[in-house]
């Protein structure tokens, strides 16, 4: 089972983007969680952060602990029955950019691979035929060296996917401590992905909301 050290950073304490009666947009930084687990000591993490200064914040979806980027949450029900429909029906957009180890064979393409609990190594995930559909969409930004930038956009939300793709393509996330091997640990410090992009409609005024945070890698 892999053993979780949780130490999150206290610079950016908050770094919100956007705020509204109806919704808040955080960029999240890698290294702190998005909600709290069971042990006491994850107590600190985005949503406990926000509820601080906003006791109405729901949280309505989540990005790994070492994944940094945009994040949306609701401040009332409606808001967040509207959010969580719209995630459940992929009717959001998210791009992420990631980091990865080696070179791409195809500069673009599809991964549809399924995806499911590997149950002897906790709570790691594994492509699996009797997995749940997963499906990402890829395109090299830049080539460098020994490895690539990538832009990722998933269709559907499964728990690791865009890291149990990447690896079962064979280019591992670099700084991934769940899936990487020594060599991609120490290419970088903290995981290489980043939720660069979101957009969704506004669950008051029907708007389209994009928002976008740059990766600093």
């Amino acid at each position: 089972m892999q053993i979780f050290s949780y130490q999150p950073p206290s610079i950016p304490w908050l770094d919100i983007r956007y705020i509204d009666r109806d919704i808040i947009v955080i960029n999240k930084p890698s290294g702190l969680l998005s909600n709290p687990g069971i042990a006491e000591y994850t107590h600190d993490c985005a949503l406990t952060r926000l509820q601080q200064r906003f006791k109405d914040c729901i949280l309505v979806h989540r990005l790994d602990c070492a994944t940094s980027g945009i994040m949306v949450f609701a401040r009332n029900k409606k808001a967040e029955s509207s959010l969580k429909t719209q995630f459940q029906n992929r009717l959001t957009q998210k791009t992420y950019i990631a980091e990865v180890d080696g070179v791409l064979k195809q500069q673009n393409g599809v991964i549809e691979l399924p995806i499911g609990a590997d149950k002897l190594n906790p709570p790691k995930q594994m492509v699996i035929e009797s997995g749940k559909t997963a499906i990402t969409h890829y395109k090299v930004l830049e080539q460098k060296p020994h490895s690539s930038l990538v832009e990722l956009k998933p269709v559907t939300g499964r728990t690791h996917q865009l890291r149990v793709h990447m690896l079962a393509l064979g280019h591992t996330i670099l700084g991934d401590d769940f899936y990487g091997d020594e060599q991609t640990l120490k290419a970088a410090k903290r995981l290489q992905l980043h939720a660069q992009e979101l957009s969704f409609t506004h669950p008051y005024s029907g708007k389209t909301m994009h928002f976008k945070s740059a990766h600093s890698f």
